[in-house]
């Protein structure tokens, strides 16, 4: 079995060197303290961003999830988004990299006095990290597929606990993606508090039914890079799509279906609960759209 983070191994990455607070260290002095606010208690934002052809994709919509979804939990980055981009830009040129590369942003709280979850027990400024490394999807995804499995854990509201945030708190979605692991499966789909399909655990969720291409309404599921070039692309290109509240029973009826996120980029779903869907893989649509992707990640417009 093989997830939507799955990837074959770069030697390369054996000699990174990582940035942490203003420093390159080599990847294995690396580190943080335990009191660090991101280790005790997972609180803190992050991006991941992908180098490609010299240029980070998509920089400005990351770092506009990243600066809200901090302000959002009145986090103060201690950085202007100007040295944000010139950290990313300093930890690229210090390993040569050009393409091919996955870049992880990290943001804590930083260090506290105590482990607990009081952020005013935070002493000093936040901590960030960068972490790049050359990295690609498997390749055996495209043929393949991904297997889904329904979980039982389901995505909350924004009152409870907000799945718009890019947070480092994602106990929900291991638990969600190790119940579908157990059951035989790739990754985990989820559902949110009306039963209505919502997103995979690390991933967006489409499936197309009758030429149309369909998705949640976005309401209860982190809101993807990809997610919303996608669902432009279609926009633009006349393929037809629609965000709605589509029951389990819609996904079991589809063509074909993917998932979506800034690693994959377009990955083919192969079955969802042991239903295999009927197109090969990649279906046409899921083609059309990435070709369209890789299109816009070559400079071009949607």
């Amino acid at each position: 079995m093989a997830g939507s983070q799955d990837f074959p191994v770069d030697g390369r990455n054996a000699g990174v060197l990582v940035y942490v607070n203003q420093a390159l260290v080599p990847r294995e002095e690396a580190r943080v303290s335990v009191f660090d606010a991101g280790f005790v208690l997972g609180d803190g934002v992050w991006e991941g961003i992908r180098l490609h052809k010299g240029r980070l994709l998509f920089l400005d919509a990351h770092l506009d999830r990243l600066f809200e979804g901090a302000r959002a939990i009145d986090l103060d980055i201690g950085m202007t988004r100007g040295e944000v981009v010139a950290a990313l830009h300093a930890t690229l040129a210090a390993n040569g990299m050009e393409d091919g590369v996955h870049v992880r942003l990290m943001v804590t709280r930083g260090l506290k006095k105590t482990p607990n979850q009081d952020p005013r027990h935070t002493i000093g400024r936040a901590t960030v990290v960068v972490v790049a490394e050359w990295k690609q999807p498997s390749p055996t995804l495209l043929s393949k597929g991904l297997n889904l499995f329904t979980s039982t854990i389901r995505c909350s509201p924004a009152d409870m606990f907000d799945m718009r945030l890019n947070s480092h708190s994602r106990l929900n979605l291991i638990t969600a993606l190790i119940q579908a692991i157990k059951a035989g499966a790739d990754e985990a789909l989820m559902l949110d508090p009306a039963g209505f399909v919502s997103s995979c655990n690390a991933t967006n969720f489409f499936f197309v039914r009758g030429g149309e291409v369909c998705t949640s309404t976005g309401d209860f599921c982190f809101h993807g890079i990809t997610r919303g070039n996608v669902i432009a692309l279609c926009r633009a290109n006349d393929i037809p799509v629609r965000l709605g509240n589509f029951a389990l029973k819609d996904a079991y009826g589809a063509e074909e279906a993917f998932v979506t996120g800034t690693f994959g980029g377009l990955t083919p779903v192969a079955s969802i609960d042991g239903r295999r869907l009927p197109a090969p893989l990649p279906g046409p649509t899921t083609q059309r759209l990435r070709a369209l992707y890789d299109a816009l990640k070559d400079g071009g417009e949607v």
